[in-house]
């Protein structure tokens, strides 16, 4: 493979995961792991992703920024955003978790539309505040430098003594067998107890992320309510999911 081909790979793989580890990329372009650094070092340099210790992440990722230019795939996001919203109910309880798509279902919440929201993620918790009728509880803890979300054992307190109606949650990698799965073993803890502390859970996942797989599960789909996704319930893409019984949107 071309080294054009390989840091195409690389950012396609950092733009849709937000953060990518040096091994997985390796394993993935069977190519040596220093051969991966010196492309992810080169990128770095063209500020075209940013290299943090054993990885990579998007600048999207860690900028929260009103502005839609460094959102991936942002047409496919709203889309979920849309559908998301047309979910929820006037004085709903609800939990959001981070990234960028659950970014997209906060800007679109309308300005009377009242709601209670807690969330581990800053970004979503700033964006939300500027809705008059929505009551913002932020689950402070230790904030994770790239993606300003809340972890450790603070968090995962507080959400036990919650239970709310309806859970949020962005994914990071997404297979009909293997579940929700993440690398941070940190990030896992917080989504799973947010699972525990709601009636109902609601995963959004863009279609890139369908079928791909981590090293630690958060859940199992069992546990889940709702897939929202952009496509078409009906899309054959999804047929993986259907026996799961769950609602796709």
């Amino acid at each position: 493979m071309l080294k054009e081909e390989r840091q195409k790979f690389i950012l396609d793989q950092v733009h849709l995961h937000h953060r990518v580890l040096l091994n997985d990329l390796a394993e993935a372009l069977e190519v040596s792991i220093d051969t991966v650094r010196r492309d992810v070092k080169e990128l770095d340099k063209e500020k075209k992703l940013k290299k943090v210790h054993g990885g990579a992440t998007s600048f999207g990722f860690m900028n929260f920024s009103k502005e839609d230019g460094n959102t991936y795939l942002l047409s496919k996001k709203i889309k979920i955003a849309e559908k998301t919203v047309s979910l929820l109910s006037e004085g709903q309880v609800i939990l959001m978790s981070g990234g960028t798509t659950n970014l997209e279902v906060a800007k679109m919440i309308p300005r009377k539309f009242p709601l209670t929201v807690f969330t581990p993620s800053l970004h979503i918790a700033v964006q939300l505040l500027e809705l008059p009728e929505v009551e913002v509880f932020f689950l402070g803890g230790k904030l994770q430098h790239e993606s300003k979300f809340a972890i450790g054992g603070t968090v995962v307190n507080a959400l036990n003594r919650l239970k709310v109606d309806l859970c949020i949650l962005g994914t990071g990698y997404l297979d009909a067998e293997a579940g929700l799965t993440e690398f941070d073993w940190e990030v896992i803890q917080v989504k799973q107890a947010m699972i525990q502390a709601a009636k109902r859970t609601i995963i959004l996942s863009v279609s890139d992320k369908l079928h791909s797989v981590q090293k630690y599960r958060t859940c199992s789909l069992t546990e889940v309510d709702t897939l929202v996704t952009e496509l078409d319930p009906m899309d054959s893409k999804l047929d993986a999911f259907r026996p799961f019984h769950l609602k796709i949107v």
